[in-house]
């Protein structure tokens, strides 16, 4: 079974609670009881047990589409409770009020949220499975150890207030890879005078995968995995992409180099990108990229699965 998967997580399941569950279905309606059947699954994207929304989860081959995935934007609604702050950036753990802090100006906030668009540097939660000497800094904090993260580069691509109505904040964001939902509202609190901890969050959207059209848990017990499962092509509609001739084809199902096509612009066949190709009835076979001059051969080869 290859396909990608839009699924909305509900509130207290953890990412991978959401894959397991798909795993065992996957499980029980392709392997039958065989003992060395594996069922491939794998997520692009964690989500906190405390968030909720799209969660794209790839079936079989279509694991090796994770990284393209992951580049793609992501899209949150997240809502921040003001004048509190938590060693993990949200209602998780304990809560302390901020002595000191008065309600912002709806008007003061919107004018703070330029400082928080484009390429910014962003400190992690300590909350976080980011590593520190080998060990998860989430485990760290819990054991009551200082974790003190260094500010990592990310992209914000637009930032808006969607709610206000003090202490709390709703905050709709488009951004790329590796963003704290928890710190964008931390920083933005900070700069105000004030705190702020992540009460909510719900990813909408990453990429062209939508939470409007998001299957639930219960479709998965439920409906026919393979009526619900999108075509792997979803994953890379933002590559290059080549409609393969039935000579080339038979030669990336074999693993061989071919000629790349002279329109080909020169930034995109230089390494590490990749083409997505396609045969006649637009299934994607492969994803090249350029091994020698002139030359294309599949980096992923999904052509023995159409």
């Amino acid at each position: 079974m290859l396909g990608i998967l839009n699924l909305n997580k509900p509130a207290g399941w953890t990412s991978r609670d959401a894959v397991n569950r798909v795993q065992g279905r996957l499980r029980r309606s392709q392997c039958r009881g065989r003992s060395q059947c594996r069922a491939k699954v794998g997520h692009a994207g964690t989500l906190d047990p405390l968030a909720t929304g799209v969660l794209v989860v790839c079936v079989g081959p279509a694991t090796r589409l994770i990284r393209h995935v992951q580049q793609l934007p992501k899209t949150y609604q997240a809502t921040f409770r003001l004048g509190q702050t938590s060693p993990s950036d949200d209602t998780e753990t304990e809560m302390t009020p901020v002595p000191t802090a008065s309600p912002p100006p709806r008007a003061a906030i919107e004018a703070a949220l330029p400082n928080f668009v484009g390429q910014i540097l962003q400190r992690p939660p300590a909350y976080s499975a980011l590593k520190v000497g080998g060990r998860r800094a989430y485990q760290l904090a819990r054991q009551g150890h200082q974790v003190q993260l260094e500010p990592r580069p990310t992209t914000i691509y637009r930032l808006s207030v969607t709610a206000y109505n003090y202490p709390d904040l709703q905050l709709s964001l488009q951004c790329g890879s590796g963003t704290y939902v928890r710190s964008i509202g931390r920083d933005l609190a900070e700069s105000l005078g004030t705190g702020a901890v992540m009460s909510a969050l719900t990813r909408t959207a990453i990429g062209p995968y939508e939470l409007d059209h998001a299957c639930t848990v219960e479709q998965v017990s439920t409906a026919p995995l393979t009526e619900l499962l999108l075509p792997p092509a979803t994953a890379v509609a933002h590559l290059p992409q080549l409609t393969l001739s039935e000579p080339q084809l038979t030669e990336i199902r074999h693993g061989r180099m071919i000629p790349h096509p002279t329109r080909l612009p020169a930034a995109e066949l230089r390494p590490p990108h990749e083409i997505a190709a396609f045969n006649a009835a637009g299934e994607l076979v492969a994803l090249l990229q350029q091994k020698k001059p002139g030359h294309l051969r599949p980096s992923c080869n999904f052509s023995g699965y159409l």
